[in-house]
């Protein structure tokens, strides 16, 4: 496979200098880091599709800038924080990257601006990034909209509530302190 065209050994300067773009699809499995963050065998996770689109933003008495679209999606089983059964979450990315020489010049344009700068290879691991980016984008707190059971609102425990209608073992002392002390 061409290296223009690897997404696992991208030349992005050509891939971006020609606009190209590429997109995928493949079983979570082949997605080894992403995979373990699913929860159970009772919802089957759709998919990830990735597309990624190469461009150059020609820039007047300096150096052209690289870029890389990415978008991304998945639909991944996870456990609901409030019922804890199988929940199926999608997930979905948009991003932009802008490439640079080196990492100075990485580290130098991130403190300073909001865009999303990487440093330039010409063997890229797009599926890399694209696995990374779906990772970051998971949700914290997986939920249903509406959870498949009704659950519990109260906290009642009948042994707590039965422990309170007995009597006080330090009421005796209640009565002394009351008797008093002068």
């Amino acid at each position: 496979m061409d290296k223009k065209t690897d997404p696992q050994h991208l030349d992005l300067q050509s891939f971006a200098r020609e606009g190209l773009a590429l997109r995928g699809e493949g079983a979570l499995a082949d997605w080894p880091r992403l995979a373990v963050e699913q929860h159970g065998q009772e919802l089957a996770a759709g998919p990830v599709l990735w597309q990624l689109q190469g461009r150059l933003l020609e820039q007047a008495g300096g150096a052209d800038q690289i870029w890389l679209d990415l978008q991304a999606s998945v639909q991944l089983p996870m456990q609901c924080q409030r019922c804890l059964t199988p929940v199926l979450q999608v997930v979905s990315v948009e991003r932009s990257f802008r490439f640079v020489a080196d990492e100075a010049t990485a580290a130098a344009l991130d403190d300073e601006s909001e865009e999303d700068i990487l440093v330039i290879s010409r063997d890229f691991d797009a599926h890399a990034l694209v696995e990374d980016e779906l990772i970051m984008a998971l949700p914290l707190v997986p939920l249903h909209e509406v959870c498949p059971e009704v659950l519990p609102m109260s906290v009642a425990d009948p042994e707590f509530e039965a422990a309170s209608e007995r009597p006080n073992p330090f009421g005796v002392l209640a009565g002394l302190k009351t008797g008093g002390a002068k």
